[in-house]
This record gives structure tokens, sequence and C-alpha cells, in this order.
């Protein structure tokens, strides 16, 4: 696909990109800010790779905030088909169109090829995230979640839409997108996606904040928190981050920790007061004990 030098660009400069996501309470680092701007420069999805709740999602969702689009999601899981995830035609309502041609048939009546262009018109086609995001005349930012989770044969089905903006529909012919999309696809890189999707993305990676722009999101996300207790809660998890667990916090584990913390009135935490609320944080009872032995320094 060739870029479309007539489309007015969204974003001026990454500097531009993270100043306004943070203004929806997204913070960015200069990753994330420049793969944004080049992917509304060079219409290019955005594949987004990294551990579950460090803002993947979330990031989609700010872009489409910002920029005043809507925000179409297409959430993938096992046995996602073209049905779901592109289009189908409304079977029930055909065949009550052909019951009905055949009780008013007579001598003159409509023919077969007649009838089959009037059933598989518009009026019977039900559209899916892909193909609604395509054919939307309105600023668009479609968000294909977990994108990991869907078979190889699935995966494939996006292709056309990710590299052309468009799909294709036998009985109808191509839609064509009459306005660029943003595409972000998530990944928690449970498989290895193939080399024909990667090829069409930009790549970005996000992983775990360091331990300040962990406390920047804590103390924008969190209204009423202290900066000592939002340092604190940053730096302690990013120790247990350190640890062998087999579910380390994510960053929106963190965010509820701290919730947590301000609702029970704590203004500062140490290690030993963390213990009484990691069940909030970690998700696994051997998790809790680990994080436990290693604040309270009671390893064996």
């Amino acid at each position: 696909m060739t870029i479309d030098e007539t489309v007015a660009s969204r974003f001026t400069s990454p500097a531009e990109v993270s100043d306004r996501l943070r203004e929806v309470e997204y913070l960015s680092d200069d990753a994330i800010a420049s793969t944004v701007f080049l992917a509304d420069r060079l219409q290019k999805p955005v594949l987004v790779e990294g551990p579950a709740g460090t803002g993947k999602t979330q990031l989609a969702k700010s872009v489409a905030e910002l920029t005043g689009s809507r925000l179409i999601r297409l959430q993938c899981y096992e046995g996602l088909d073209e049905s779901k995830a592109l289009y189908e035609w409304n079977y029930r309502k055909q065949l009550l169109r052909i019951q009905a041609s055949q009780v008013g048939a007579d001598q003159t009546g409509p023919g077969w090829a007649e009838l089959e262009e009037d059933i598989f018109d518009e009026g019977f086609l039900l559209t899916r995230p892909l193909l609604e995001a395509i054919r939307s005349t309105e600023p668009v930012v479609l968000l294909i979640d977990e994108v990991d989770r869907v078979e190889l044969e699935t995966e494939a089905l996006m292709l056309e839409v990710l590299s052309e903006y468009q799909v294709s529909i036998p009985e109808l012919g191509t839609v064509t997108a009459s306005q660029i999309p943003m595409v972000f696809l998530t990944s928690n890189n449970t498989r290895e996606l193939s080399e024909a999707l990667k090829r069409r993305c930009l790549f970005l990676h996000v992983g775990y904040p360091d331990v300040e722009r962990e406390r920047l999101i804590v103390e924008t996300r969190v209204p009423g928190i202290s900066s000592e207790l939002a340092e604190q809660i940053a730096r302690i998890v990013r120790t247990i981050r350190e640890m062998e667990l087999r579910k380390a916090p994510s960053v929106s584990e963190t965010i509820d920790w701290a919730r947590t913390l301000v609702i029970l009135g704590k203004d500062t935490i140490d290690a030993e007061a963390a213990v009484e609320t990691l069940h909030i944080l970690l998700k696994y009872q051997t998790d809790i004990e680990k994080a436990r032995a290693e604040l309270t320094g009671t390893r064996r």
C-alpha cells in the first residue's frame, strides 16, 4: 500500500503524541510516542507486544480518546472465525425473502439470478468489527486485542485489512476504506505470530515501566495518593517483579493496590505493612508467600 500524502496527519511530532497522551492520563515513553507518530504518518498498523497488564489495550483506547475517534474493538479468542471478525450474511432474512418470493411467484416472477442478486444485497449483510472499521466514514481506531489467541487461519483473514485496508466480499466485490483507520494489534506473546502479519505492522514492545515512570502512572491514575506512597509502591513492586513468580504484578494491579492503600488511609507503607495487602497485587498463594518472605526478610 502506498502512503496517501493528502491525508491529514493527526500529529506533528512524537513530542506532541506524548503530550496529548498525558492529557488523557496515559504516560508514554519515547518508544511508544515515536511508534504512534510513525503509525499515523506511514498509515501502518502497530503490533504491540508485552506482558499482560502493561497498558497495551489502554494505548489504543487513549489514542482513540485524544483523536476523537470511534474505537472499534475485535476481542480475539480461540475459535474466532470470519463470521465474527469480518462479516456474515443474514441467512434468516435471506430465507424469508426467498420464501416470500416463492409464495408470490407466477410465470412472470423473478428467476433465480434476480433473486440471488436481491438476497446478496448490502441490506442482508451483517458487518463485524474488521469490516465495520473499513466501512466507517468517521475517524476510527481499530483495536484487535490479543491477536495471539486466534489460529493461523483466522490470522490470515486479517492480512488484507492490515495491508490494503480493504475487505473482499465475493458476492459484492471489494470494500475499500474511505479513510484510513489507526490499527493496534495487541499480543501477550503466548504464541509466535506469522511473519506475514508481522511484516505488515510496526512493532512496539511495551514492558514493565521503570520505577520513576510507574510512580508517575500511579500518581496520575490514583487521586489523592501522596508522592511518598506512590514512590514506595513503585519500588516495592519493582522488587517483587524481580522474583521468580508464576505471575508478576501488572501495572493495572499496581494501580489497584495503590487505590486499596489510599482507601485504607495509608500515606506511607513499609515492606512489613505491605504484606497485609499482597493479595491485591498478586494472584497466586505461592507468589504471595514468596513475596512475604522476601519483603520481611524471612526467606529460608
